[in-house]
């Protein structure tokens, strides 16, 4: 019993001065993060949306629904949701404004997630080119969404006089005080650190404990024809594994490898690789309660299953990409 104990206290010691700085980190960022939400610094970013709903043959107030997504996703759609019951977009036109809205959906997470967390996780070169690379795949789809509205939708798609009978509010109505609006930003960043920390220290514990006690070389050959195929060494599948249930857990999981196990390219495709896997927990988890809840579940289910078969594409296209033998 005491050669357990004292090595279970060799590795939180190992644990806690790692952990205590991402988490500082992590605290530092997410609170700033929420304060510049509540201040409406992501506005700014969303003012892009007008440009983008023209070309796609949308009317202007669809940027509204754009803007609010930036601000609070849940909001943005159900902007939308309003517009499509009130019969000012038809189905085609709302799935397009969907598509379109996925970089404006991305932006606030960026803020109050990937810098915050995943950066100071995988260290800034690995974190800010994956950060980048979901960036970059959430503005494709958004680009995406704007072609096939100016290929697919046209004025039949669009009823204006329907917008009588619209009421949505966009960030614009938040009538908050600033001490109100510092205070919401502590509760919801106190509220993240309870959820991610206990579950760093976990994750961290057992990634440790697995490397110290354990010949990871041997635990992962066994995948080494598959990893190998892609290029990625065969330390990649416990990280993915770990990845498809959690993404935080996940990135932990990699920033816990040795040294030079993985190249930044290869970093950042296990990462995607993963995320690819993901979509089948996060579908269940959250998109089915999610879209169901804000479209009904005929509508809810075309909903995601474009925003899957989107981020499926491009995922895979920036893998290809960054496992590219050619650079």
């Amino acid at each position: 019993m005491q050669p357990v104990v004292a090595e279970l206290l060799s590795l939180l010691a190992e644990v806690a001065p790692r952990l205590a700085r991402i988490s500082a980190f992590i605290a530092a960022g997410v609170f700033a993060a929420n304060v510049a939400v509540a201040f409406g610094l992501v506005r700014y970013v969303a003012g892009l949306a007008g440009w983008l709903t023209r070309p796609a043959n949308l009317p202007n107030e669809v940027g509204t629904a754009i803007l609010t997504t930036a601000a609070s996703t849940t909001a943005g759609y159900a902007t939308l949701a309003e517009y499509r019951e009130s019969g000012l977009l038809d189905d085609r036109a709302t799935l397009v404004a969907v598509v379109i809205n996925t970089f404006f959906g991305f932006v606030q997470h960026v803020f109050t997630y990937y810098v915050p967390v995943m950066i100071p996780i995988l260290g800034t070169e690995v974190g800010v080119v994956y950060v980048s690379a979901r960036a970059g795949i959430a503005l494709a789809i958004t680009i995406t969404g704007v072609a096939l509205g100016g290929l697919f939708l046209s004025e039949r798609n669009v009823d204006r006089a329907a917008l009588a009978d619209v009421d949505a509010g966009g960030p614009e109505d938040d009538d908050r005080g600033p001490r109100e609006r510092v205070r919401d930003a502590a509760e919801k960043s106190w509220s993240t650190l309870r959820r991610i920390v206990p579950r760093l220290a976990v994750v961290y514990v057992v990634v440790i404990g697995l490397v110290t006690n354990y010949d990871v070389d041997s635990l992962t050959s066994v995948a080494e024809p598959i990893t190998g195929v892609l290029g990625l060494p065969g330390e990649a599948v416990p990280v993915i594994a770990v990845y498809t249930l959690d993404t935080t857990a996940g990135a932990v999981t990699i920033a816990g490898t040795e040294p030079g196990t993985f190249t930044t390219r290869t970093a950042v495709a296990t990462l995607l690789i993963g995320g690819i896997l993901s979509f089948a927990v996060s579908t269940f988890r959250r998109s089915i309660p999610f879209q169901y809840g804000i479209w009904g579940a005929e509508f809810g289910t075309k909903v995601i299953a474009v925003n899957t078969a989107l981020k499926l594409l491009f995922i895979s296209l920036t893998v290809a990409l960054l496992l590219a033998p050619v650079w």
